[in-house]
């Protein structure tokens, strides 16, 4: 992927999980996760992606979800609608959910949280539901419509950037537990919604005292 990329834009920068930062002071970065979902790929569960995202001076104008096993893709451009390729049809799009009380919520793993997790719980106890499991084919989820809120932490940016253009192109918001936008330097707590209106009362559970 590095080496596609160094050829075909060799002005631009590139980050990942491995091997550090190439070019780190080009305005136009590449962030790439080749496989997020590492337990998954190794533990042979087919929900495993790879994330492909663009900077343009740390802000995702990019964002690729592609699925190999089911053969699924999302591509999400800053301003215009996700699309979504998957074998059987569909269109990228959130669902309508302004209720925490009907919200399907998501997380990777409860070991994920540490001592964030009274705060997870509080969020838990306020949703409709948990699900566990996915990484990025969770945010794909959300961004069809199938998920309605999805809360995590330790996120890196590699996990994060291309899922920004995906979620905010399907109609959904992307941001901190604070709701403010995702940073490269941020707390790795990371809160996407389907439905925007349920953006404050998340926060405002994840916050509380």
């Amino acid at each position: 992927m590095r080496a596609l990329l160094s050829a075909r834009f060799p002005a631009h920068g590139i980050a990942g999980e491995e091997f550090g930062i190439d070019r780190p002071d080009a305005r136009l970065r590449w962030v790439l996760d080749p496989i997020d979902g590492t337990r998954a790929f190794i533990t042979g569960r087919p929900v495993f992606g790879t994330l492909v995202a663009l900077l343009d001076g740390g802000v995702p104008v990019l964002g690729v979800i592609d699925q190999p096993i089911t053969l699924e893709r999302w591509i999400g451009v800053a301003g215009q609608p996700t699309r979504f390729r998957g074998p059987f049809g569909g269109v990228a799009g959130t669902r309508a959910c302004a209720s925490l009380a009907e919200a399907e919520l998501s997380a990777t793993t409860p070991a994920m949280f540490g001592p964030h997790r009274p705060a997870f719980d509080r969020l838990a106890g306020a949703a409709r539901r948990v699900s566990w499991g996915g990484d990025c084919y969770a945010y794909g989820l959300l961004a069809l419509g199938q998920i309605d809120m999805i809360a995590e932490a330790d996120m890196k940016p590699w996990d994060w950037a291309a899922l920004v253009p995906v979620i905010e192109g399907a109609g959904g918001r992307i941001t901190d537990w604070t709701g403010a936008p995702l940073r490269a330097d941020g707390d790795g707590l990371v809160l996407a919604v389907g439905d925007p209106a349920l953006l404050a009362a998340a926060v405002d559970c994840l916050g509380a005292a």
